[in-house]
């Protein structure tokens, strides 16, 4: 059985890299695990997960905060917050399947866009909150 939070994440990267919106967007199918070295912008990299024990007294869980992030430069802010809002329309409450564990919800907690110091280059935060429960 597979980390609730591999899955988790394998379900995320293919929910948006099946997303021709969000694709186009891109300027191809630029998802990536870690940050690549010759990328062109924009681009979308899965960031930090933190999980944290979300079992009760008769119900295993767990509580995983997710971060994606997004890149862009030529299209500065805007181009950011468009990119930014489709993640959040694809992911914000979505069903996505896992294997072994049942995705209770998945909600975006947190965003963020700024300009890197000293760079170009635009960054985009998003956070978002799953729950999950291992399948019966």
């Amino acid at each position: 059985m597979a980390h609730p939070s591999a899955e988790l994440q394998e379900s995320i990267f293919s929910a948006l890299s099946s997303d021709p919106a969000l694709t186009a967007l891109l300027g191809g199918p630029k998802i990536f695990d870690r940050r690549p070295e010759q990328a062109s912008f924009p681009y979308l990299t899965l960031g930090r997960t933190a999980v944290v024990d979300w079992s009760t007294g008769t119900e295993d869980g767990a509580e995983h905060i997710l971060t994606l992030h997004v890149w862009a430069k030529g299209g500065g802010k805007a181009e950011t917050y468009e990119i930014m809002d489709k993640v959040a329309t694809t992911l914000n409450d979505a069903a996505l399947p896992l294997k072994d564990y049942h995705l209770v919800n998945l909600r975006l907690q947190f965003a963020e866009a700024r300009r890197e110091p000293e760079t170009a280059a635009y960054h985009g935060i998003l956070r978002f909150r799953a729950v999950t429960e291992p399948l019966a």
